[in-house]
């Protein structure tokens, strides 16, 4: 039976859209200097990587190379920012397209990095570059965004075609809604009974 035929979700667990989520949330997870090799090995299972994850010190230094260099595209306010910038990325940091089933074990599905055994901060680089610009490609704006809460560094996708997404979570939202409005309230005085 063939990878594409065993019932696993796979290539949902893979999508362009999947590997964008991944890319955001490894950004973010990397932007902590103390970060474990386990919490983003955590990231990576909770984003369908499966089989055993070691990652060393090096890794998580080349990842985290990649990681600075992928916020870029986020902080991209401009679609043609973030295509030059993907561009650039593309032309530094990733190999020939190939295609791959990972020795069968997958359905086919295209690379940009050198090998399957690539070490870890050139795959992610390279996945992430790919997964990037299709969405660019696709939607013609940039593919995500920096959230606005200045408490906050995280980078997020934008969903859809509705309007640009401003915060990376609900969490973040709600925090700026309260603190606005308790500016207000602040800057007008206590009301009288009544009013």
């Amino acid at each position: 039976m063939s990878p594409t035929t065993t019932g696993d979700d796979w290539s949902t667990r893979h999508s362009v859209q999947a590997v964008a989520r991944r890319t955001a949330a490894l950004v973010n997870v990397l932007d902590d200097e103390s970060v474990s090799p386990e919490a983003v090995a955590d990231v990576l299972r909770a984003h369908g990587e499966t089989g055993p994850l070691e990652l060393s010190a090096r890794d998580l230094t080349e990842m985290r190379a990649a990681a600075t260099a992928l916020r870029e595209v986020f902080t991209a306010t401009e679609v043609d920012l973030a295509a030059a910038t993907l561009g650039g990325l593309l032309g530094r940091g990733s190999g020939p397209l190939r295609l791959t089933s990972h020795g069968g074990s997958t359905p086919w599905h295209p690379h940009l990095d050198s090998a399957d055994e690539a070490p870890w901060g050139e795959w992610f680089l390279a996945s992430s570059c790919l997964a990037l610009t299709v969405l660019v490609w696709d939607r013609q704006r940039p593919p995500g965004g920096v959230c606005a809460s200045s408490s906050c560094r995280n980078v997020h996708l934008t969903q859809g075609s509705g309007p640009q997404r401003r915060y990376c979570s609900r969490r973040c939202a709600t925090r700026e809604r309260v603190a606005a409005h308790r500016a207000r309230a602040a800057e007008h005085g206590p009301r009288a009974p009544g009013r």
